[in-house]
């Protein structure tokens, strides 16, 4: 079956993409199966792993290229087996577009509701592979194609342009505060005050943490982060004693920061007894070191964390609706992409940037 829309975007054609230097052209979706849905793009975030993928920073990328898995739109073609989605939905994808859920034999995982640890096959929304051979394609773009079980409806409530950071950005850190108890009673430590990080403010307080505290390196986020709900700030490069200060002072802490050579043992010092650090950045200039002398003087536990399911998106979405959580972010029109993105990483986005396609 013929559309009559095109599938365009801004490409990456190899690693100096990430300067800026993406091209628009068309490009060839997945072949069409009854499964899947077509979305008209509205709205995509700029998400790090965008940049990290651009220019090959995590391993070597499939160019071309085009990224963006923070994808708003209007679905404008249904396939026949979809039951939940309609055409004229309101609809969103984020960073995961299939696992083997639906086939053969799926794993463990799928069967469970943790598609994103899929033993069996994970495909980026860009970037990767269907089963059925068709490669990604993200939304810096026209159109998008995706299958049906990883489409989520935007509820009421939420406008497009906040709902679409929250697919990647705000789910990464949801996830792990939710999965980890995060609530009343709890005192949440987020580290860095980035696109991740403020999401990580914000769910925190939406989910109803006693106290939480965002930590960065400089003050200069301060009255940001407290103007987000954060009860206090930290500034490891500014504040000379905040390791003998904050010990022992939080049951959990979420790790924003993509860096080898973050202070990670000072970090777990904050934990109390029995608490957790779940780290959710992936550094591009080397591993993190495992601090065992703090791990086992405190009797710790240091974790990780990816994304979150279908399920858990639609979960932080209503969330995010009764409770008004409202991110902070900059429109940028689609035109203007590759402005967006060296901006971004030249760090001027407060704190999430926004691209709006004005057809």
């Amino acid at each position: 079956m013929s559309t009559d829309y095109k599938f365009e975007g801004w490409l990456g054609l190899d690693a100096s993409s990430a300067e800026g230097k993406m091209v628009w052209q068309e490009f060839e979706p997945k072949t069409w199966e009854e499964t899947d849905v077509d979305i008209k793009i509205s709205h995509c975030g700029i998400c790090g792993s965008d940049l990290h993928t651009l220019r090959s920073g995590w391993g070597p990328t499939p160019y071309p290229c085009c990224v963006g898995h923070e994808i708003v739109g209007t679905a404008v073609r249904v396939g026949s087996e979809v039951k939940d989605i309609k055409v004229g939905d309101r609809v969103g994808v984020g960073a995961q577009s299939e696992s083997c859920l639906g086939r053969k034999g799926d794993c463990e995982e799928c069967a469970s509701g943790n598609e994103p640890y899929c033993v069996k096959h994970f495909a980026g929304t860009y970037a990767g592979q269907y089963l059925n051979g068709g490669k990604s394609y993200g939304g810096y773009a026209t159109y998008h194609r995706a299958p049906a079980h990883f489409v989520i409806k935007i509820p009421e409530g939420l406008d497009s342009a906040s709902a679409a950071p929250m697919l990647c950005g705000g789910v990464t850190v949801y996830s792990p505060l939710k999965h980890y108890g995060a609530g009343p009673g709890k005192t949440v430590g987020i580290i860095g005050v980035g696109g991740l990080g403020h999401f990580g403010v914000l769910f925190a307080k939406a989910l109803g943490a006693d106290k939480v505290v965002a930590i960065s390196r400089k003050k200069s986020k301060a009255e940001d982060a407290l103007k987000m709900g954060a009860d206090k700030y930290i500034a490891t490069a500014e504040d000379e004693n905040w390791v003998a200060e904050n010990r022992r002072s939080l049951d959990l802490i979420v790790c924003t920061v993509s860096s080898s050579k973050m202070p990670i043992s000072d970090y777990v010092s904050l934990l109390k007894v029995d608490g957790i650090l779940v780290q959710v950045g992936v550094p591009e200039d080397g591993s993190l070191t495992i601090p065992a002398g703090a791990l086992v003087m405190n009797r710790v536990k240091l974790g990780g964390s990816l994304i979150g399911s279908p399920s858990v998106i639609r979960e932080m979405l209503a969330l995010a609706a009764e409770k008004k959580v409202q991110p902070w972010i900059e429109e940028k029109p689609m035109k203007e992409a590759n402005k967006a993105i060296v901006d971004m990483e030249e760090g001027h986005a407060r704190y999430r940037y926004v691209l709006v396609n004005e057809q």
